[in-house]
């Protein structure tokens, strides 16, 4: 069933937040980028300058695991902000960060957007990138102290 417009500017920057999440790191349609995204949007995360690094690390993503998926767990939109928690889930099948391993990992990524004008024009995010080197196995977990 289609959904309705959206009709506030809350509601319309929801629905692009998640078409940014399902369509574009979901299902790795990196089309989704450029219609959720200024062409000027400043990114605040893991050294994405711009919006082809954006799209470099989504490709990242799929090249890590064919069965990435991602999904909006706890979202929240007011003014011209949309915070999200998501949680990013995959197999290692693909050959980058020494795999494939077969390794599972499930982690926790915090969002926030600034929008203008119905598109994204500032973005931070905070993924676990320590959980997931460690469930991946890259990174030793470490013993736990005074045992």
């Amino acid at each position: 069933m289609p959904q309705p417009p959206a009709t506030t500017e809350q509601e319309r920057n929801l629905a692009t937040f998640r078409a940014l999440i399902d369509r574009g790191f979901g299902s790795g349609d990196l089309r989704a980028v450029d219609a959720t995204c200024s062409p000027e949007c400043v990114e605040h995360q893991d050294g994405f300058t711009d919006l082809e690094s954006v799209k470099g690390g989504i490709g990242f993503l799929h090249a890590l695991a064919s069965d990435f998926r991602i999904s909006i767990e706890d979202v929240v939109a007011a003014g011209d902000r949309v915070w999200a928690r998501l949680r990013a889930q995959g197999t290692h099948t693909g050959p980058v960060l020494g795999g494939p391993t077969g390794r599972r990992f499930d982690i926790t990524v915090i969002d926030i957007c600034r929008f203008s004008d119905g598109l994204i024009v500032e973005h931070w995010g905070v993924p676990d990138r320590l959980a997931q080197m460690q469930q991946l196995g890259v990174v030793p977990v470490a013993a736990a102290v005074g045992r």
